[in-house]
């Protein structure tokens, strides 16, 4: 299919809407000079090969709905040749010295910052989120996870205080569509690092930047079997978390998933992280700087479309201040930009999928029936082609209205208010959910005290989405347990012991093709 299908980008720029003509931003679209097979296979043992299931399916860009690739559809019998392939891998692996597998990783980092422009555009062809969020935030983020485990390699033996680590061994990964690139990098820089063998399944609708990975991972001379990539969707995944010979299962997705995924699991000795779905709060005082919680809002609901687990969708704000906040998101809301993802100066993009957005236009309804007043800036026309749906938030909302007890994974958010700390508390932790809180204030001993009361894994203050790998991230409740990223994600992915023996990790075998030019498996099915 090559270039030229994927050239189609959406019909102009619904920016700004509503703003002062003469004032609009000129296009300033990114190329998509961005090499695409017509047919990828499934990467397992550290080749392309051919879907055993004889299967494909499409990949199709959302702003424009043209077809960008076929994709190899993983049976039962693919994610057992690709939990083999690991299992094979796994001894030798676990046993590389650690600055060995340290340079691994080193070098998949350096590789994915040289090809950091086409990791964007694909991203954001295969994905719909703007060309900028996909070129600053998801890329670079994706890197810097490989270069900071790659630095606990050397270091874990010593993590652990009295105990010694060892890997767990073979690990399925299911990721999701929201951030293809950085979720497979949250999950194999972690996993990789502890001497673990992995098979990665990304999500259907966004495969493609997972299967550019697997291109890099040979250019850089990863031995085969450490990492297998199967494409696939809920069948392929169900193969994945049921095998057997499969020691640790981690998911990012939606509670349902989770849930079906949590109940499989029961009874076998099987390891589990579930990063599940979110209804964070973003708790708003009337001694904050209001210019920047309008800042820090817009960022928390309308970033990535909405498209975030722990996005701000519900924005709980002091009553004193509420209409002069709304006032001011009304006015920061005009200004957003949608339209083409590859434009750069793009806010907002397309919608993942046509079934993500019948979802959110099904939420949409249910608000204005439940009598919450839905405002939008209505501007030029959406594109005839793709899927999209304007930012907008909802005012005169209730607890009890769907749009602020779902879950809806777009760009809507349910305003409500409060009048004491208390009130503001006690409505933030009214969800099954627990992933993340947002708390704008003047005052630190305020922050602290509510960060404290709130039942969110990860409490931000005065800022929103603000990610590294260092830090850990995961939640409670319906929003999963287990952490990622930091030393409590690197525990996920070891088990240990009080053995004074050395660990496996600490070993050292030397790997036999650390030289990536003398080896290259690269293939298409």
């Amino acid at each position: 299919m090559g270039t030229s299908d994927a050239k189609a980008t959406a019909a102009g720029s619904v920016g700004a809407a509503g703003s002062t003509p003469g004032w609009a931003y000129s296009p300033a679209p990114e190329t998509t000079a961005v090499a695409i097979a017509d047919r990828y296979g499934l990467f397992i043992d550290g080749a392309f090969v051919a879907p055993r299931s004889r299967r494909f399916f499409e990949t199709v860009n959302p702003a424009t709905e043209a077809p960008l690739a076929r994709v190899g559809d993983a049976g039962a019998a693919d994610v057992d040749a690709a939990v083999s392939a690991a299992r094979r891998a796994l001894p030798r692996w676990s046993r590389l010295r650690p600055s060995e597998r340290a340079a691994y990783l080193f070098r998949i980092a350096r590789r994915i910052q040289e090809r950091a422009r086409e990791l964007a555009v694909l991203e954001t062809m295969d994905g719909g989120k703007p060309i900028k969020e996909s070129r600053d935030f998801d890329i670079p983020l994706a890197a810097q996870h490989f270069f900071y485990h790659a630095g606990w390699c050397d270091k874990l033996r010593y993590a652990f205080h009295g105990e010694t680590p060892r890997p767990v061994g073979v690990c399925g990964q299911i990721i999701p569509w929201n951030f293809p690139l950085l979720m497979a990098a949250w999950k194999l820089a972690p996993a990789l690092a502890c001497g673990n063998t992995c098979v990665l399944k990304p999500a259907e609708t966004t495969p493609l930047t997972a299967l550019r990975l697997a291109e890099i991972l040979d250019e850089v001379g990863l031995p085969p079997g450490v990492v297998n990539i199967v494409t696939g969707g809920p069948e392929t995944g169900r193969h994945l978390s049921l095998h057997p010979n499969v020691d640790k299962i981690a998911f990012t997705g939606s509670t349902e998933v989770g849930k079906a995924i949590a109940a499989a699991c029961a009874g076998t000795p099987k390891r589990l992280t579930l990063e599940l779905g979110g209804k964070s709060p973003n708790i708003v005082f009337a001694d904050a700087a209001l210019d920047q919680a309008v800042e820090g809002v817009v960022s928390a609901i309308w970033f990535n479309q909405g498209h975030v687990c722990c996005a701000g969708s519900r924005l709980i704000v002091e009553e004193s201040i509420l209409d002069a906040f709304i006032r001011r998101l009304e006015h920061r809301m005009a200004s957003l930009r949608l339209g083409d993802p590859l434009d750069k100066n793009t806010d907002v993009g397309a919608i993942n999928s046509r079934a993500q957005l019948d979802r959110i236009e099904h939420f949409l309804t249910c608000g204005e029936r439940e009598g919450a007043r839905r405002h939008e800036v209505n501007g030029s026309a959406l594109p005839t082609r793709g899927y999209w749906c304007r930012p907008c938030f909802f005012t005169g909302v209730q607890p009890s209205h769907a749009i602020a007890r779902e879950e809806i994974f777009g760009p809507v958010l349910a305003v409500m208010s409060f009048r004491t700390l208390d009130e503001a508390v006690q409505r933030a932790n009214n969800t099954p959910y627990g992933l993340s809180a947002g708390v704008w204030t003047d005052k630190g001993s305020k922050a602290f005290e509510v960060a404290r009361r709130l039942e969110a894994g990860v409490v931000w203050c005065n800022t929103f989405n603000r990610f590294d790998p260092s830090s850990p991230f995961g939640g409670y409740k319906e929003s999963g347990f287990g952490r990622e990223g930091g030393l409590s994600g690197l525990r996920a992915y070891v088990r240990t012991d009080r053995s004074p023996a050395r660990s496996p990790a600490a070993r050292t075998t030397k790997s036999p093709g650390n030289n990536p030019s003398k080896r290259s498996r690269r293939g298409r099915a």
